[in-house]
C-alpha cells in the first residue's frame, strides 16, 4: 500500500479537461504535493498559477520528455463527434493515452491511474467501448507497479466555462437526474467531474500494487469520503 504521507510528484494529461482541472486543483490543495505537472495543448490561466504547477507544453506529436514523477493520471479524451472521425478519436483515447503512459515509465513512475469508461471491453462490438478496452488492456501490458483503472459513467460539469461545446446527452442527464436518480442504479448514473477525481485521488491512496479497476459507483463513495479543496 502507498505512504499517504509522503511527497509526490505528478504529471497529468489532459488537465484542461473537466476531470483533468478538478484533479489538478485538488492535488495543488494536497500538502503532500511537492510537484504538479501538467501536458497542456492550450493555455489554461487558471491552472498555471496553481501551487506546485509546472507546465510542459504538449501541443501534439511526440510527448515532451517528463521529470522524474511518482504517479501520473491521464484524463486525456474526447468523443467521435468532437474528433470527427473513429480514427481521430482513437489517435486521442488510445494513442495519446499509450504515448503518456510511456513517458511515465521512463519518468520512473511507479502509480499509472487513467481514466476509461464504463462499458470498457476489448471485445464490445461498439468502437467506443471497444477503444476504451483496448487501450485498458494496452496500458496492462506496460507493467506499471500500480495501474488503476477509473470506469465512470457519463460525465457532468460546466464545459461552457473551459470553452468546450456543451454535449446534449449530458445536458439532458444533468436536467433530469433530480427526477430519476432514485430508479437509477447508481453504477449508472451520472457523476460530477469533480466527484470521479476525488474519488479517484481517494483510491490512489490505498492503492495497492497491481491494477486495480474501479466502476462509478465506487468511484462515487469514495469521493463521499473526502473533502473537497477550497
Amino acid at each position: 500500500m502507498r505512504d499517504t504521507g509522503s511527497p509526490r510528484r505528478y504529471a497529468i494529461a489532459g488537465a484542461s479537461g473537466l476531470v483533468g482541472g478538478a484533479l489538478a486543483h485538488r492535488l495543488a490543495a494536497d500538502p503532500a504535493t511537492v510537484a504538479l505537472h501538467l501536458l497542456l495543448r492550450r493555455q489554461a490561466p487558471a491552472l498555471v498559477s496553481l501551487p506546485h504547477v509546472q507546465v510542459i507544453a504538449w501541443p501534439g506529436g511526440a510527448v515532451p520528455r517528463l521529470p522524474p514523477i511518482d504517479t501520473a493520471i491521464c484524463a486525456l479524451g474526447t468523443t467521435i463527434k468532437s474528433a470527427g472521425s473513429q480514427a481521430a478519436f482513437r489517435a486521442v483515447d488510445f494513442e495519446a493515452v499509450l504515448d503518456f503512459a510511456r513517458a511515465a515509465r521512463t519518468a520512473e513512475a511507479t502509480c499509472f491511474a487513467v481514466i476509461s469508461a464504463l462499458g470498457a471491453d476489448a471485445g464490445s462490438p461498439v468502437f467506443y467501448n471497444r477503444v476504451k478496452g483496448e487501450m485498458e488492456q494496452a496500458l496492462r501490458a506496460l507493467g506499471f507497479p500500480t495501474l488503476v483503472i477509473a470506469r465512470p459513467s457519463l460525465l457532468l460539469g460546466d464545459r461552457v466555462s473551459l470553452g468546450q461545446a456543451p454535449r446534449l446527452g449530458e445536458t439532458l442527464a444533468q436536467n433530469l437526474a433530480p427526477w430519476l436518480t432514485w430508479m437509477t442504479p447508481r453504477r449508472l448514473r451520472p457523476i460530477k467531474a469533480d466527484d470521479l477525481a476525488g474519488g479517484l485521488l481517494a483510491a490512489l491512496v490505498a492503492a495497492p500494487a497491481g491494477v486495480r479497476v474501479i466502476e462509478s459507483d465506487e468511484l462515487q463513495r469514495l469521493s463521499d469520503t473526502v473533502t473537497r479543496p477550497t
